[in-house]
């Protein structure tokens, strides 16, 4: 499933996104291969008996917690990398999850064993200011080339701040100065004898006013 765009801010895009790697289904797909042959085992035996229903029983059972469930969990995890954010999604019906700024972000590591690096598998060690602190994203795709990405996102994030302009708005800076040239004109205009004394107190009033 696709990154819902609503979610995200404005000027935010998506840099990449995905799931845990496949790895973790190596293990489910193993046991659904051993409780079919269980199954088809008792199966084929042409009589059931008390024991063997317990034995279908427990099977199903254990499917339901070995097979569907790391297979959920692994279909309902979903990183993603964003030009002003890291997120983690987790979960099906009860969800969770991480939202890290690029600029909190202090420092990222990697971590792969011989057998990781085989498969382009690894862990990644997030490091965040804050009340966050750590962030440990297990068992993703080639960790170190995403390590790379993040980095460079989190650069032209830094960039990108440092170089917006702070400055007060429009409306606040140039609604003063507008205010003193009408004041300057209306004080000039009184001067030349355009308008009695009358007329300026109320006009220089009025504009004092809509300050």
């Amino acid at each position: 499933m696709a990154w819902p765009e609503d979610a995200l801010s404005q000027d935010e895009t998506i840099v990449t996104s995905f799931r845990q790697h496949w790895k973790l289904l190596i293990i489910p797909i193993a046991w659904f291969i051993l409780a079919m042959a269980i199954i088809i085992f008792v199966l084929t035996r042409g009589w059931w008996n008390a024991a063997e229903w317990m034995i279908v029983l427990a099977v199903v059972g254990a499917g339901v917690w070995f097979i569907v469930r790391p297979i959920v969990s692994w279909a309902t995890t979903r990183y993603v990398l964003t030009t002003h954010r890291l997120i983690t999604r987790k979960g099906l019906l009860a969800k969770s999850g991480v939202e890290i700024p690029l600029e909190r972000i202090t420092n990222v590591n990697f971590s792969q064993t011989v057998f990781e690096r085989m498969l382009g598998a690894g862990d990644l060690l997030v490091e965040s200011a804050g009340t966050g602190g750590q962030s440990e994203f297990k068992n993703i795709p080639h960790p170190d080339d995403f390590a790379s990405l993040l980095y460079k996102t989190r650069e032209e994030r830094t960039v990108s701040l440092q170089g917006r302009p702070q400055t007060a708005p429009e409306s606040a800076v140039e609604a003063p100065a507008d205010a003193t040239e009408r004041l300057q004109r209306l004080k000039q205009l009184h001067n030349d004898g355009v308008l009695t004394d009358a007329e300026y107190e109320e006009k220089r009033s009025k504009l004092v006013e809509e300050i």
